[in-house]
């Protein structure tokens, strides 16, 4: 039952997120058509839901998720042009949500409950996130401030509830260290070449939920080896590796999300495997 009501959740904030990164756009770099709409309409508060493509306002039949664009064929209902927003991120939030609940310790009750409700609204943050990096390859301050925010908030929490000392303080800092800090390094080297500034404030979200100089390395490690298998087929498919660029905001997003659900799992096979432990 809770694990539906998880699936149910995620495909009701996976559909937030579709209107919420296309009226980020909208704000940020506005189209011809959509400089006609005014603030309010463009509002994740005020706006009503509307077609991205004519700007109808839809109606509540319009906005279930999954089945509306299954039953409209992926086409608006008003003017039948192909909706832009795929029910992919509605999916994709709903399995990420139910895969967390049935992972996270139990029992979900004070502090491990109060972690579960920041780590959904993190996984909300980073579908966002993600979305937006794939499309503008571009990390949005206005998601990814409120996130960084958030993170230290949960550390403060953590740092007061278990009563951590300066072993955690200085795990932490090993942590940023090595996720924000590699990358504010490689930023300034290439000059934002090899990788954005967006990254490097990513870094901090990511170090704060690691927690560990260790489990940010492997965040990194993971990122890197799924950016590579992604790569892969586009090298082939152009026959060339030059001139090829992939966000690396979704990759990262990916491996923080494998290192706090599996990360002592994952640490552990290792060690095991390797007669470290």
């Amino acid at each position: 039952m809770q694990t539906m009501l998880m699936i149910i959740l995620g495909l009701i904030l996976g559909s937030f997120v579709n209107a919420l990164v296309w009226r980020l756009r909208a704000q940020e770099e506005p189209t011809k058509a959509q400089k006609k709409l005014k603030a309010t309409e463009l509002s994740m508060v005020t706006g009503r839901s509307m077609c991205s493509q004519c700007h109808h306002p839809l109606a509540a039949k319009d906005l279930v998720p999954v089945v509306s664009w299954l039953s409209l064929g992926g086409k608006c209902r008003y003017c039948s042009k192909p909706i832009q927003d795929t029910p992919l991120p509605e999916l994709g939030l709903a399995a990420l949500f139910a895969l967390s609940y049935l992972l996270w310790p139990s029992p979900q009750q004070g502090t491990i409950l109060l972690m579960f409700i920041f780590w959904l609204i993190f996984l909300t943050g980073f579908m966002a996130l993600a979305i937006y990096d794939i499309r503008w390859q571009l990390l949005p301050d206005k998601i990814v401030w409120p996130l960084v925010g958030l993170a230290a908030v949960q550390w403060g929490v953590l740092f007061v509830t278990e009563r951590a000392g300066w072993s955690q303080v200085l795990n932490t800092a090993g942590a940023l260290l090595v996720a924000s800090g590699l990358f504010w390094l490689i930023y300034q080297v290439s000059k934002g070449e090899w990788i954005g500034g967006g990254d490097v404030k990513l870094g901090l979200i990511l170090g704060l939920l690691a927690g560990t100089p260790l489990k940010a390395m492997l965040m990194l490690f993971i990122a890197s080896l799924i950016g590579t298998l992604a790569a892969v087929p586009v090298m082939l498919k152009q026959k060339t590796g030059m001139g090829i660029k992939l966000p690396f905001g979704p990759f990262l997003l990916a491996g923080c999300i494998l290192v706090v659900l599996l990360g002592d799992k994952l640490i552990s096979a290792y060690l095991t495997t390797f007669g470290l432990s």
